[in-house]
């Protein structure tokens, strides 16, 4: 039974995990800023086979720390270990090569559509990987983006980068061209969210700062209804890894375990959220 389905057969929301950056090194024992990552992976992927609701699983980028190919073979081992039955969608990070995310993850359960229709919901999984460690949305990925969304059913963005600051050093590798973005978001009511990793951090953020970096004229928010879009909220998403401690100005590592943020996606546009911290 397909998750459109089983959404329409018992009115439940679907329930989808985020999970982001697990920085993996060829050698299982690979540690980053003290921590083992491939453990935490494990830890975070036993936690999400324990919850029988999840629907679907969202892996939003930067799987490996040492670039190696060991690290994606890595990854995909883990998964097998824990068991995980639950499809798997996928994106780059800017660690990663879209061409090994491909070839490591052409198997069960994992699935390469970037477009995942559900029932009264899409989800977009929107590339945001550059030539640097900041991100970019491509023009040819916005205007695909606005190809493709069905105005019909209520929309989820993920990606990797952020495209609103949080106010530490990884800002300085956030998205880079925020008010293309934001010009075409601010275009759909049915925008309901954006989901990111990259931060190593749960928040939650909305766009009308966006909107000050944009700087959007009055004319730039009028749409058929002549009303300003809806609030649209940032979540970002601990990492599986390591969570960044915001007041250094580089990468260190706060005291804490890994983590993955669930959605629950309502048929009637609602989006509800919880954290989980292991």
């Amino acid at each position: 039974m397909s998750l459109t389905d089983k959404d329409h057969l018992n009115n439940k929301p679907v329930v989808l995990a985020q999970i982001t950056d697990s920085h993996l090194f060829s050698s299982p024992t690979g540690l980053h800023h003290g921590h083992n990552v491939l453990e935490n992976l494990k830890k975070v992927l036993l936690s999400l086979c324990d919850n029988l609701e999840i629907d679907l699983i969202v892996f939003t980028g930067d799987l490996t720390q040492d670039h190696t190919e060991q690290s994606y073979q890595n990854f995909v081992d883990c998964v097998h270990a824990c068991n995980v039955t639950v499809p798997i969608y996928y994106l780059a990070g800017n660690h990663d090569e879209p061409e090994l995310l491909d070839k490591y993850f052409a198997g069960s359960p994992f699935l390469p559509n970037k477009d995942i229709s559900i029932s009264h919901w899409q989800v977009q999984l929107l590339d945001s990987k550059s030539a640097t460690p900041a991100g970019y949305v491509r023009q040819q990925a916005l205007v695909q983006l606005k190809t493709v969304i069905d105005q019909s059913k209520h929309q989820l963005l993920m990606m990797h980068h952020h495209p609103i600051d949080v106010g530490y050093f990884i800002d300085k590798h956030g998205l880079q061209n925020k008010a293309d973005f934001w010009h075409v978001i601010n275009e759909y009511s049915n925008i309901k969210a954006i989901a990111c990793g990259h931060v190593h951090g749960a928040m939650q953020l909305t766009n009308p700062l966006a909107r000050q970096v944009c700087k959007l004229s009055k004319k730039t928010l009028r749409t058929k209804s002549s009303k300003e879009p809806e609030i649209v909220t940032l979540y970002t998403c601990p990492a599986t890894s390591i969570q960044f401690d915001p007041n250094v100005d580089g990468v260190a590592a706060l005291a804490k375990g890994p983590g993955y943020r669930l959605f629950y996606l309502h048929a009637d546009g609602q989006l509800t959220t919880d954290v989980v911290a292991l």
